[in-house]
């Protein structure tokens, strides 16, 4: 979202007008926005502020705040790792580590091709099945250091 197109503004004005009635439309709005867009930059923040009356401080709080929300595009593909207590002790720092190490990237980080985001996650609620790893909402349970490529490889291989 380089420079807002005209359509892009109009639209997040729409997003903004179809909760501006609600109680507190702010986390509404700014999600209807990520759905849209994968991500909310400071220009988006700027109109939804103009939009709503709250202030441009306070959206960047809550986009800042929730791990949902992201100030950058994400990649096709998201890695969320659960880094929780019960997927930590079983091995899910050395699962991330090679996830990081394969793609290139830190946490956080998308590859450069736009196809991978990884995400280290406090606890996905998965215990039982630790450590476990998320990708667009498919988990994987269990995940070991020597899966970690052919997961990759799969998510390739869809393009």
């Amino acid at each position: 979202m380089q420079k807002l197109s005209e359509a892009a503004v109009k639209q997040i004005n729409e997003i903004c007008d179809r909760h501006i009635n609600d109680k507190t439309p702010l986390m509404m709005i700014l999600s209807d926005i990520q759905k849209e867009y994968g991500y909310v930059p400071i220009d988006v923040q700027e109109i939804v502020s103009e939009r709503t009356g709250i202030s441009v401080a306070e959206i960047y709080g809550v986009v800042t705040f929730y791990s949902f929300f992201s100030l950058k595009p994400k990649g096709k593909y998201i890695i969320g790792c659960c880094l929780g207590t019960a997927c930590y002790v079983k091995g899910a720092q050395r699962v991330i580590d090679e996830f990081c190490e394969i793609l290139g990237i830190e946490p956080g980080e998308t590859t450069e091709d736009g196809m991978f985001t990884i995400d280290a996650l406090r606890c996905i609620g998965a215990c039982g099945i630790a450590p476990a790893v998320s990708i667009n909402g498919t988990v994987y349970p269990k995940v070991q250091v020597n899966q970690v490529h052919s997961i990759i490889d799969e998510y390739r291989k869809l393009g």
